[in-house]
């Protein structure tokens, strides 16, 4: 069903860029900086609520760009799938029917596969070393790959450090997780992690997953405590926050190559400068609201398990590592730390 609706939503979308972006004026195409004033019309999408940062990140470097062109460029800012789930979106940069997405690294893993190296458990030692690692050579490298998939990377975001909820019992030990249903993004690293540490994964879009929550099609979810409090996930039998910390999720604001090529080289810089920007504004956001956050879920009657020795954990899903495709990059990014 989203997938149909976002079908239609490209259509459209679609119809807007050819009339915006490609010559929906007058004017001549001599290729000369900047048109003769031409205006364009980009549209950016994501997954999460419109005070989530990711959206603040946006609106951000929205209202940069449009100063910066003097409103010939202007960027539409859609929140909660409005027009297509992460997947959907980044398939929609590759057909260029969507021309800037924010999304998590899991759904981009299906057209960048050496992304999915990023969703391993505990990878990263903390948070600095992450940015660190992921502003270096190697988040270039990575940035270079999906530029071949016609995605140009514009900086790395996060959504926070991914946790456990669920509605049967407090998980402290991977035995708790022993036989619970647990949706999972669409990514197969996710996948193997919870099967390896006895859970019953079960991947589905963000956009169904509060409902199977609602119902009882699943016990739990992970994700970060933003997320759970801007879906007031303790209204959808979810009691327990195990603050497991297993996954740094790492987010990335993109850009369309074929939004880049059809705008003139003036404007172009301007969108992918205030783009490169948009990661680190939006990384001090979550750190400012994660605790908030935590705050909030305790305020609501969600009882949160903070301390945790993840130690067993790292050791249940151990053997993920060795089924990892892309040795090299892991290896480099340990050996980084």
């Amino acid at each position: 069903m989203a997938k149909k609706k976002f079908g239609m939503v490209s259509v459209m979308m679609a119809s807007v860029l050819a009339l915006t972006a490609c010559g929906g004026s007058d004017s001549d195409s001599s290729g000369e900086e900047g048109g003769s004033g031409e205006t364009y019309v980009l549209q950016a999408g994501h997954s999460l609520p419109d005070d989530h940062p990711y959206h603040i990140g946006f609106l951000e470097m929205a209202e940069a760009v449009e100063e910066r062109t003097d409103g010939q460029v202007t960027i539409e800012v859609f929140a909660n799938s409005e027009i297509g789930a992460e997947r959907e979106l980044t398939e929609g940069m590759g057909l260029g029917t969507v021309d800037l997405v924010v999304s998590s690294t899991a759904p981009v893993t299906n057209f960048v596969p050496e992304l999915g190296v990023l969703d391993v458990p505990f990878l990263f030692q903390d948070r600095e070393s992450a940015v660190e690692i992921l502003e270096g050579d190697i988040g270039d490298e990575l940035f270079a790959k999906m530029e071949e998939n016609g995605i140009i990377g514009l900086s790395w975001g996060e959504n926070g450090y991914r946790h456990i909820t669920n509605a049967v019992r407090p998980i402290e030990t991977p035995e708790d997780l022993e036989g619970l249903k647990i949706r999972t993004q669409e990514n197969e690293i996710h996948l193997a992690a919870f099967e390896a540490l006895g859970a019953q994964p079960t991947p589905m879009a963000w956009t169904e997953a509060i409902t199977a929550l609602q119902q009882g099609v699943v016990d739990a979810q992970e994700n970060p405590a933003i997320v759970a409090d801007q879906f007031s996930l303790y209204d959808a039998n979810q009691q327990y926050m195990s603050l497991t910390g297993h996954v740094y999720s790492v987010a990335i604001y993109m850009m369309s190559q074929q939004t880049y090529d059809e705008l003139p080289e003036d404007l172009r810089d301007i969108v992918v400068e205030e783009g490169q920007k948009a990661g680190a504004r939006e990384r001090d956001l979550i750190v400012e609201m994660e605790q908030e956050s935590l705050q909030t879920l305790k305020d609501n009657g969600m009882e949160i398990i903070e301390d945790i020795d993840t130690a067993p954990f790292q050791e249940a899903v151990e053997p993920v590592y060795e089924t990892i495709e892309h040795q090299d990059l892991l290896n480099e990014i340990l050996e980084a730390q």
